[in-house]
């Protein structure tokens, strides 16, 4: 079971990694790169919308929304574009390093839903 889970591991940081280089190629569609880099931003960010130290909530964010996300950029992009990227990503395995726009990205959403919460608990008052 251990060993099926680490597998599964190694494919999806494959997966991102060819991700990474399709998000780089012209060929694929704007909707889908932004996309990509938004799930590329969310899995390389060292701080998770939910943080981990929450039991069971925590571990979920990161089982549910990697993947879906993943998911639904793998099917925007272009068969031929990932086939490549795939390749690619085989031939060179890089090492996915934290992406400092990820980070901005989730402190960004802490600041805005402070915000929305603040202006929410004042009109309550």
């Amino acid at each position: 079971m251990l060993g099926h889970l680490r597998a599964l591991a190694r494919r999806l940081k494959a997966e991102l990694l060819a991700l990474s280089l399709a998000a780089r190629d012209p060929r694929t569609p704007w909707p889908a790169r932004l996309l990509a880099l938004l799930v590329l931003a969310y899995a390389l960010s060292p701080i998770d919308l939910i943080p981990d130290f929450i039991p069971v909530l925590g571990q979920l964010d990161d089982l549910l929304l990697v993947p879906a996300g993943l998911w639904l950029a793998l099917r925007l992009i272009p068969p031929q574009v990932m086939a490549d990227a795939r390749a690619q990503a085989a031939a060179q395995p890089g090492r996915l390093g934290r992406s400092l726009w990820g980070l901005a990205l989730m402190l960004g959403l802490y600041v805005l839903a402070a915000w929305l919460l603040w202006r929410w608990w004042g009109q309550r008052a």
